[in-house]
């Protein structure tokens, strides 16, 4: 059982820069420690005006909540044509938007709660009346938020999301480690190296090339990767991390992303040949990062079993994510005959398919 002991400081050893990356890149800002709130008070990186800027151009607006001259509520937007229907959902890359409201003074005479759900109706109130509005909330929103848009008519569900809270020296988080993941963990770096990435390029070329070779395209669009990633790294607003093998090949990479309380996993790829300990190496070296930022690492969603899976093993905790969405009626009547359209469409050509492989 000494594997079970390995100190985690040894594991992986200390982050080393990569022959193109620039000097500026060791210059990481320090940000003020987290603080923990009863709803979300201050943007997200993802709510921030140069981040929906780099997204989505000039297709975002915001409403905004004053008292006097102080803003107390704001929610960013967005607002896109499709044929006949205005749409508005998340912009590409952008993994959570919802209310920011702030505190209510300490000799309020009404309880917080109140407060948040009353901003939170008048900024529905400036909502476009569009055909689909969909937004994923951040971790923070709280429940009176969400019975705000409840009343409003709008469906609310949940997502989840993996987060590691900060605070936790590097044994702690070594030892938070499943033994399988530690065990993963420990032979990566003996067999990979961990360094920084300064060109943006790399990145987008080796997540477009590992994605060409699964036949698959990048749904976020490479031009607007690229586009935020380089305002991340001018804004110092994020890192992107590679694993190289023992002749200097770039196997696998990671951007991550943070704010003033969270670090985000934000995109990771590998080559398809790639061993998965490459991937596992990187997420303890992003662990490792939000540590000394003392930031909570936010793993930006679950979306599978089998990812949560990979996730749980560097320890960590369920949050859950609100969703907000409203309808109109006559769009989910065409999205539904769509659906259906599309499934005949998918049935006849495997009909087709099967028919032509009987006649060869």
């Amino acid at each position: 059982m000494s594997i079970e002991n390995v100190s985690a400081v040894v594991v992986p050893a200390s982050l080393k820069p990569h022959t193109i990356k620039s000097k500026s890149d060791n210059k990481l800002r320090p940000v003020p420690p987290a603080s923990s709130y009863g709803g979300l008070t201050e943007r997200s990186i993802f709510h921030e005006p140069w981040w929906l800027n780099a997204t989505i151009g000039e297709n975002w607006h915001m409403a905004v909540i004053e008292v006097g001259n102080e803003i107390i509520g704001e929610m960013p937007y967005t607002l896109t044509k499709k044929g006949l229907w205005s749409l508005s959902y998340l912009p590409p890359l952008t993994r959570t938007l919802g209310p920011v409201i702030k505190r209510q003074a300490a000799d309020a005479s009404g309880p917080e709660w109140s407060h948040r759900l009353e901003v939170t109706r008048k900024l529905i109130a400036q909502l476009p009346k569009c055909a689909h509005f969909q937004q994923v909330a951040d971790p923070l929103v709280s429940e009176a938020e969400a019975a705000a848009f409840m009343l409003a008519g709008f469906k609310v569900s949940v997502q989840f999301t993996l987060k590691i809270l900060s605070g936790v020296d590097e044994e702690t988080a070594w030892n938070g480690l499943r033994s399988n993941t530690r065990n993963r963990v420990r032979r990566s770096a003996e067999r990979f190296i961990v360094q920084q990435i300064s060109s943006v390029e790399t990145f987008v070329n080796f997540y477009d090339s590992n994605l060409a070779d699964r036949d698959l395209a990048n749904v976020y669009g490479s031009t607007i990767m690229r586009r935020l990633l380089t305002e991340v790294l001018r804004r110092n607003a994020g890192t992107i991390l590679g694993s190289f093998d023992n002749d200097g090949t770039l196997v696998a990479a990671t951007a991550l992303v943070w704010d003033r309380s969270n670090a985000y996993y934000f995109l990771t790829t590998r080559q398809a040949t790639a061993h998965s300990g490459a991937v596992a190496l990187l997420v303890w070296q992003a662990m490792k990062l939000a540590r000394e930022r003392k930031l909570e690492i936010d793993f930006d969603g679950v979306s599978t079993a089998g990812i949560l899976q990979f996730l749980a093993g560097f320890g960590g905790h369920l949050v859950q994510r609100y969703v907000f969405e409203r309808m109109r009626a006559d769009f989910a009547i065409y999205r539904g005959v769509r659906s259906q359209s599309r499934a005949l469409a998918t049935f006849a050509c495997n009909i087709n398919a099967k028919k032509n492989a009987q006649a060869e």
